[in-house]
């Protein structure tokens, strides 16, 4: 099921100009209730363009070398293919993996500590981060106030707001990138289609289904719902890297800095699972490569920790009992949540 429905009004409705194309925002039947309130941002087709449009310029890094989309690439759900973590101006790294950016008007909060509440509030921690695009929000809008056509785009989409002294302002900004992140819905994979009860061309496989069943055994507690993540923060067992001594995890939101005997130390969001066959490397710092080494860091990789989920903990054994064959049919659902659609949808690509 698509999110973006289009329709063209006929030439014989006079309240409209010919070829006036309108969009409404549907949510998928299996999904939940959306969190992004379309009250106070409309959801139009002026500010998906607008917003599809900065997605991919680079005026909103310093030197204009990087944009949103140089690190969301749309082939990999919207995820830095291949990185464990993202560069930005300058080739400077951050500590980070990029997260997937798909059904974000789902979500209740942002980045994998959840420093963000709001996702109009979201492109501003890229946009001023000193390792992704190392910018200032007023140069960015200083920018796009010189560029008339940027003007103009931005009048037809908004009204201007009697305590804002130009159209192109933070908010209407934020509020444009948020449209077009708010369209990145991912709901049409081989999963979808089997749940909804739709007519495959390749019906959902035995394998499949059986990966689903240990999946809903073994997964979903952490993993649940047709979001494939419940959003909260969790321990999951990762050994603290050396890389990065300095990440706490939530507990840099939460204000802790009591190491590891901090309820929130080194806890990070769960993250969805959908697209995961192609949004790979995996965990919050990109640490590892491949489905397999997932599946076996919860086998048999947990480490113990003071604040360790206790799902990964039950009578004392360590992590998540997983046969090869468990392995195996888990891969088969696991990719079965690729959506070939989303990821080729030439709406969201750049143009």
């Amino acid at each position: 099921m698509p999110l973006i429905i289009i329709s063209t009004l006929s030439c014989e409705d006079e309240s409209v100009e010919n070829n006036d194309i309108y969009i409404s925002f549907e949510k998928p039947s299996n999904f939940p209730e959306l969190t992004y309130d379309f009250s106070e941002n409309e959801f139009t087709q002026q500010k998906f363009e607008l917003g599809k449009r900065l997605f991919y310029d680079g005026k909103l890094s310093s030197d204009g070398s990087v944009s949103c989309g140089s690190c969301h690439n749309q082939s990999n759900a919207f995820t830095h293919h291949g990185h464990d973590i993202s560069d930005g101006v300058n080739g400077v790294f951050g500590t980070r993996n990029t997260q997937p950016l798909q059904n974000l008007a789902f979500m209740k909060d942002f980045t994998w500590d959840g420093a963000i509440r709001h996702l109009d509030l979201q492109p501003i921690i890229p946009i001023e981060s000193e390792v992704e695009m190392n910018e200032t929000i007023d140069n960015v809008l200083l920018k796009l106030q010189n560029d008339v056509s940027y003007v103009t785009q931005f009048n037809e989409s908004f009204e201007k707001k009697s305590f804002e002294p130009h159209i192109i302002s933070l908010r209407t900004l934020t509020q444009s990138l948020s449209q077009f992140m708010n369209a990145l819905v991912s709901a049409n994979s081989r999963y979808d289609k089997y749940v909804r009860g739709e007519v495959m061309e390749i019906p959902y496989s035995e394998e499949e289904k059986e990966g689903l069943s240990i999946f809903n055994n073994k997964c979903a507690q952490c993993h649940s719902g047709d979001l494939f993540t419940d959003q909260t923060y969790r321990n999951n067992g990762l050994a603290l890297s050396s890389k990065f001594p300095d990440e706490l995890g939530r507990g840099r939101v939460t204000g802790e800095d009591l190491g590891g005997n901090a309820p929130d130390y080194y806890k990070f969001k769960v993250p969805s699972l959908r697209n995961i066959w192609v949004t790979f490397p995996y965990m919050h710092d990109g640490r590892l490569a491949t489905i397999d080494d997932v599946l076996d860091h919860y086998d048999t990789g947990v480490q113990d920790t003071p604040n360790l989920d206790p799902i990964l903990k039950q009578n004392e054994i360590l992590g998540i009992s997983l046969s090869n064959e468990d392995k195996r049919l888990l891969k088969f659902f696991l990719k079965s949540l690729t959506d070939n659609t989303f990821i080729t949808d030439e709406r969201f690509a750049e143009d």
